[in-house]
């Protein structure tokens, strides 16, 4: 077995990785400059192949009206992995485990039968579950929201996950189309 920082088909895994880091990080630097000379976010999602509204909750940095400050400063770090992991966890029956990463209120809203039926009614309508798509994060108040689309074998649905400061699971949505 190889180790994760070794040769191999982990070590490309590894190098891939960290090239897709790279171009994220160029692409970022290329927007910011975009906006700098005036482009529009329609321009900008044009040339990326998805919406303005997309591209501005990709890359744009709202300011809170309240205090001034960027709002994406406190985009909860980690939330595209965490929203992940909840779907996932979704699309494998792992109800309880759902549920763990819940804040109060959804804990107090929200039961495994509840979320068992749910996911039933959206194998129902669209068959099963097969990938993700590319998360989308952005802020909302004080949410840290991440959209990610879910393909299945008949259709798809649109999965809304947001996330308190602390990591906890304010609110789940999964809209069949």
């Amino acid at each position: 077995m190889t180790s994760a920082g070794g040769g191999g088909t982990l070590g490309e895994v590894g190098a891939a990785h960290r090239q897709v880091l790279a171009a994220q990080d160029l692409l970022r630097a290329a927007v910011d400059r975009a906006r700098a000379e005036g482009r529009t976010w329609q321009e900008i999602g044009d040339v990326l192949g998805t919406t303005r509204q997309a591209a501005f909750q990709r890359f744009g940095r709202p300011v809170d009206p309240r205090t001034g400050a960027p709002m994406a400063d406190g985009l909860l770090a980690d939330a595209a992995d965490r929203a992940l992991a909840v779907l996932g966890d979704t699309a494998a029956a792992r109800f309880e485990r759902v549920r763990a990463s819940f804040d109060e209120v959804m804990l107090g809203a929200v039961g495994v039968e509840e979320l068992a039926s749910v996911w039933a009614m959206v194998i129902g309508t669209a068959g099963a579950f097969e990938r993700f798509g590319e998360p989308v994060v952005h802020p909302a108040g004080d949410l840290s929201v991440v959209d990610v689309l879910m393909e299945f074998e008949a259709g798809h649905a649109m999965a809304q996950v947001a996330f308190r400061r602390d990591g906890s699971v304010a609110g789940l949505h999964i809209r069949p189309s």
